[in-house]
């Protein structure tokens, strides 16, 4: 026990060149690489944070923040506060309505509070600019004055939008995004059957995304083993046909698509030119979901290709050569031998076709018409009517339903599989 009390000492004791305790030298080796490795890292994160994550933050507070209502009628944001759910409007309420809009008037926001009520309730801006250019005009009792301008005012769907509208910070865009309303008494439930469209989209983006995803991987699969066990010269040669249709513009491809699949297209030219169908009965195969699994199919293949090819190429041709020599057939080889090594490659080129497919938008939007149409297609749609928080909404639940599935993923085959290269 002596020797190694003196050990410890002589150990602590121990010096630098310069005369400073060994161990704290090392401490300050150590506190600088990990300042120089952060600094040398600080401008990727600063890219990530401003491009990324910043972005999505906004977008995830835009969706839960519109202030065209409740900032430009504090009267009736007062009222609703003061009463219930439920509550039928009285005068008072009809009075701070009246006062909101001779405000509304004096400082020219009719339009917008009109066009926040209408996100909610479809046909009210036009209810909301007419009774402000008339707002000066109205005399009490203010109930009898403003349903004698419009009967609407006194319909229970326009109160429960102007309450919903009442508080900037709201969850009514997600409400919409689910195909859902409050009723007369505050309850949320479905919209009509004809009106229902958004998880109807949601649940085509996802389809067509998962069949998209299924036939580039039985494409790619045979040419990614193509590719991986020719000679490298061989190799290299296909390898730039995968990679060329990197080198042509997206809208490029897509344009020569609709040549060849519209009805007087190159494609149904040539089967009525062979006697295969008759002009009559031209296939429809562009401005429909058709059109958009085709192309997309095409513009998204190299994605799958790539991951598939870098996996195969590391499996040894001895594995199999070794499995046959045992007995094996050709399908148990695969089965057995082959398909278990490709997996991670499976597993990263379908994620990354998947994920691509979900948020494409210049695709179906040349080629699909009414019915290729994803739910990326309706966020723009929202975007171009200037109703960011709805295109907000829809993106957060698209980003959601990713991320959900990304963690099934990560639950059933596990992150750690993945391979890109």
């Amino acid at each position: 026990m002596a020797d190694l009390s003196v050990s410890s000492a002589n150990a602590a004791m121990l010096t630098t060149a310069d005369g400073r305790p060994l161990k704290q030298a090392l401490a300050t080796a150590q506190s600088r690489a990990k300042r120089r490795a952060f600094y040398l890292v600080l401008p990727l994160l600063l890219f990530v944070v401003l491009t990324f994550i910043l972005p999505i933050g906004q977008m995830l507070q835009r969706s839960l923040y519109h202030d065209g209502f409740s900032a430009t009628a504090p009267n009736l944001r007062a009222w609703f506060a003061a009463n219930p759910q439920g509550t039928e409007p009285d005068e008072a309420a009809f009075a701070a309505l009246a006062a909101d809009l001779q405000l509304m008037k004096k400082e020219k926001t009719g339009g917008v509070a009109g066009t926040r009520i209408n996100y909610s309730l479809g046909g009210t801006r036009s209810l909301f600019t007419s009774a402000v250019r008339k707002a000066d005009k109205l005399e009490p009792p203010y109930k009898e004055a403003l349903l004698a301008e419009d009967a609407k005012w006194g319909e229970p769907a326009v109160w429960q939008a102007m309450r919903g509208a009442a508080s900037a910070y709201t969850t009514e865009f997600y409400m919409i995004a689910l195909d859902m309303e409050r009723n007369d008494k505050g309850e949320l439930q479905r919209v009509k059957q004809n009106e229902r469209i958004y998880v109807w989209l949601f649940v085509k983006t996802f389809a067509l995304s998962g069949l998209i995803t299924v036939i580039c991987l039985m494409l790619a699969f045979p040419v990614a083993h193509l590719l991986a066990t020719l000679p490298m010269r061989w190799s290299n040669l296909l390898m730039i046909l995968v990679l060329l249709p990197f080198w042509t513009s997206l809208l490029v491809r897509t344009s020569s698509w609709i040549v060849l699949l519209q009805g007087q297209g190159v494609i149904n030219n040539v089967l009525v030119s062979a006697k295969v169908i008759d002009d009559q009965g031209r296939f429809e195969m562009i401005y429909n979901a058709t059109g958009t699994v085709i192309v997309m199919t095409h513009i998204l293949l190299p994605f799958m290709i790539l991951p598939l090819y870098s996996v195969m190429r590391t499996i040894p041709p001895s594995y199999a050569r070794a499995a046959r020599s045992l007995g094996a057939t050709s399908w148990t080889t695969f089965r057995r031998i082959y398909l278990p090594q490709t997996l991670p490659g499976i597993g990263a080129g379908s994620l990354l076709v998947f994920i691509l497919a979900v948020g494409y938008y210049i695709t179906p939007a040349l080629v699909g018409g009414a019915s290729g149409q994803l739910i990326s297609n309706m966020i723009d749609f929202h975007m171009d009517k200037a109703n960011w928080s709805m295109a907000a909404a829809l993106s957060a639940m698209l980003l959601a339903g990713v991320l959900v599935l990304y963690w099934l993923y990560d639950r059933l085959v596990g992150i750690d599989n993945l391979k890109l290269g």
